[in-house]
This record gives structure tokens, C-alpha cells and sequence, in this order.
């Protein structure tokens, strides 16, 4: 049993100093204690490292079909008045959305910012009182209203019971509405009236657009929208206005949904007209981005980049609409965000170079100092005996 013992005495790769040989050094202490504290904060570091998650990054190609792209805004215009200001979206597909109320909430602002009124509509239901019939006639007891759309109708028995009725109407067949008072509808529900009442208003618009994942564009622009000769034009000569102060500041604009350490360059920018007359534009190039957390929940979203520019007017005429236009357009690649905590094997791995380097990196030092405070303290007694 002895032999045996001894035989695996014989293996000991790690072979002890006996204790008669041990020198405790003031140095060594000092070198010990500081080591000590490093490891410890190093250790620390090591720990918060391993309890939070990295992000790896990485960039695919976007194969992706079929999908829709909303688009999340909040803008106020501190000088267009709720009643005349309306969105339109388009897309390089054809398709078009033209004045846009769904999902979207207008705020009338006062000069000072403060809100008035808060609706979805612009300009409000009318009140019948005995208006004008399609025939040409009032309205009489017990007969349904039918107004007219002034020769706008779709189909014989196509009826105009709201100014906005025959806007629409108007806008469908690519004609302005160039004089509201003459319209029975509008007249009897005091619609340049209520335009004059807003005079100096402002308004803040925010809400969201769905539309189709391709290139497009969508805008804010005062007037009704409506195709005239393939051509993208907007109503003005409705509100009897010279110009337009397109002046704006985006509180929010974001392309799908917010993720952790995104930046959106386009919150909190402020733009003022100094011109009379112009269009502001925004491109924007939208990179589709995948957010996948710690816990394996994915956020679909998007990130993006812009450049600005603004297109004046020459000679004092419009050339161009007045408003603020969105042109967007989709990266092919994609990018990836995923988080990952760092396996337990790859934390042990740390904490023991840590230790390991501390321990090695302070045994030279203390050896260094030890040794030439022995050297020295050799020398001294060598001058003194000599």
C-alpha cells in the first residue's frame, strides 16, 4: 500500500515549497491585496458581461413578398389650418389613396401651440334645413333628400348630400370646385366659413398609412387630391389663398415598429419656410430590419436613412404642390439583429484567464521587486564592509 502511495507521490506535477523556505515580504502583501482587487473587478466586468445579452449583426438579402410597410407619423404645421390640410399615398404599383382619414387624427393648434380641437373630419356633417333637391326644387314634407353634384354624377341616381359629397364627386371626375358658394351643399354648411374661422390655425396630424412594401411616396398638402391628365394636382383654388406656409416639425416618423437601439433621424426635426411658395421633400431609403430578442421574440421593422430638399417656386407661380412630401424607396438588403447571452463554458473560460493572467502578471512583479530589493540591500552591506 506504502509503494503505491508513494508511486502517486511520484506523479505530483505541482511539487510544494516547504515552509521553512517561505519569505513574507511587505512588497508581496501590497502586490497581493492589489492583485486581489483587480481580479475582483475584473470578475465583476466578467459577470455583467455574461447576465446581459450581446447583439450580433448581420446583413441578408431580403427576399421577403407581399408584405405591407406602415408607416407610423406625427406632424404638426404650424401655419395650414386642419380644414384644408390632407395625406395622400401612392406607390410606383399605380395604387393610390387620396385623402386619407382613416387611422389618422387632426389636432387644430392655436398660434401658441395649444390644441383647440381634436377630430377625424375636416369640415363636419351639415344641417338640412329644407336645402336645395336635385330636381332643382326644396325639400319637401316627407320627401327624401337627393342632392346634386352639379354635373359631377357617377350614375343617374347618384346623390351630392354634403359639400364633401361633391368635392369627392368633383375630385373623381378631375375638376376643382373653384367657387364653394355656389354650391347649395357647401353654402348651407358655411364651408368657406368655417375655412375663414381657422384663419391662422394650425394643425397636428398623426396616425398611420398601410401601404404596399414597394417604392412609393406619400405627402401632406393643402386642398383635395384628384388626377387630371395622368397628372397628381391638388384643389387650391378652393380656399382662395396666394400661398402656403408648408413650415413643419415631425414629432415621430418611423417605418414599422419601434426595437431597442433604434435611431429615427427624422424625430424632433423642425423645417421654416422663408419663401412664399414650395415643396419640401424627404427621400428616404428604407432598409428592412429583423429585431430578435434574448427570449426569441422577432420584431419585423424597418430603419432608414434621409436626404432633404426643397423645390421653390419661380416668378412667384407655383410650380410644383405646396406640401410636404414623403419619397421613399426599400433596400434589397436586410438586416439582422439577434440577441444572445455568451454560453457558461465561455464565462468560466474568462474568469480563469482572468485569474490566471492576475496571478502570473503579479508573481513577476513581486519576483522583480523582491529580488532587487535583495540585490540592493546586497550592495549596501558590500560598501559598508568595505
Amino acid at each position: 500500500m506504502d509503494s503505491f502511495v508513494s508511486k502517486i507521490r511520484s506523479l505530483d506535477a505541482y511539487p510544494k515549497i516547504n515552509e521553512d523556505f517561505y519569505s513574507r515580504t511587505l512588497s508581496g502583501g501590497v502586490i497581493t491585496l492589489a492583485s486581489s482587487i483587480i481580479m475582483t473587478l475584473l470578475f465583476i466586468s466578467e459577470l455583467r458581461l455574461y447576465l446581459h445579452a450581446a447583439t450580433e449583426t448581420k446583413l441578408v438579402v431580403d427576399t421577403s413578398r407581399g408584405e405591407t410597410l406602415r408607416i407610423n407619423f406625427d406632424i404638426t404645421f404650424p401655419a395650414i389650418p386642419c380644414s384644408i390640410l390632407s395625406v395622400d399615398a401612392m406607390d410606383i404599383s399605380g395604387e393610390q389613396h387620396l385623402d386619407i382619414r382613416h387611422d389618422i387624427i387632426k389636432k387644430r393648434i392655436d398660434v401658441l401651440g395649444n390644441v383647440i380641437e381634436t377630430r377625424k373630419e375636416g369640415i363636419g356633417s351639415p344641417t338640412i334645413d329644407r336645402p336645395l333637391q336635385r330636381h332643382g326644387g326644396r325639400l319637401e314634407h316627407n320627401e327624401t333628400y337627393c342632392g346634386s353634384c352639379y354635373g359631377a354624377e357617377g350614375s343617374d341616381d347618384h346623390c351630392c348630400n354634403t359639400c364633401e359629397d361633391v368635392r369627392e364627386a368633383y375630385r373623381k371626375k378631375g375638376w376643382a370646385l373653384t367657387n364653394p358658394d355656389e354650391i347649395d351643399q357647401c353654402k348651407r354648411e358655411g364651408f368657406l366659413e368655417k375655412i375663414k374661422e381657422e384663419e391662422g390655425e394650425g394643425c397636428n396630424m398623426y396616425g398611420f398609412l398601410e401601404v404596399n412594401k414597394v417604392a412609393g411616396n406619400f405627402h401632406f398638402a393643402p386642398g383635395k387630391s384628384f388626377q387630371q391628365s395622368n397628372v397628381h394636382v391638388h384643389d387650391l383654388l378652393t380656399f382662395q389663398k396666394d400661398s402656403y406656409n408648408i413650415s413643419h416639425k415631425i414629432n415621430r416618423l418611423t417605418y414599422g415598429e419601434y426595437f431597442p437601439g433604434v435611431v429615427n433621424p427624422l424625430d424632433g426635426v423642425k423645417w421654416t419656410q422663408e419663401t412664399p411658395h414650395g415643396m419640401y421633400q424627404y427621400f428616404i431609403k428604407v432598409v428592412p430590419t429583423v429585431y430578435t430578442d434574448v427570449s426569441g421574440h422577432t420584431i419585423q421593422t424597418n430603419q432608414f436613412s434621409v436626404t432633404e430638399h426643397f423645390k421653390g417656386a419661380d416668378f412667384g407661380r407655383f410650380q410644383s404642390i405646396p406640401g410636404v412630401f414623403f419619397f421613399y424607396d426599400l433596400s434589397p438588403i436586410k438586416v439582422t439583429f439577434t440577441e444572445q447571452h455568451a454560453s457558461f463554458l465561455h464565462f468560466l473560460t474568462n474568469v480563469c484567464a482572468i485569474v490566471g493572467g492576475v496571478f502570473t502578471v503579479s508573481g513577476i512583479l513581486d519576483s522583480f521587486i523582491y529580488h532587487g530589493q535583495k540585490a540592493i540591500k546586497k550592495k549596501m552591506e558590500l560598501g559598508k564592509f568595505s
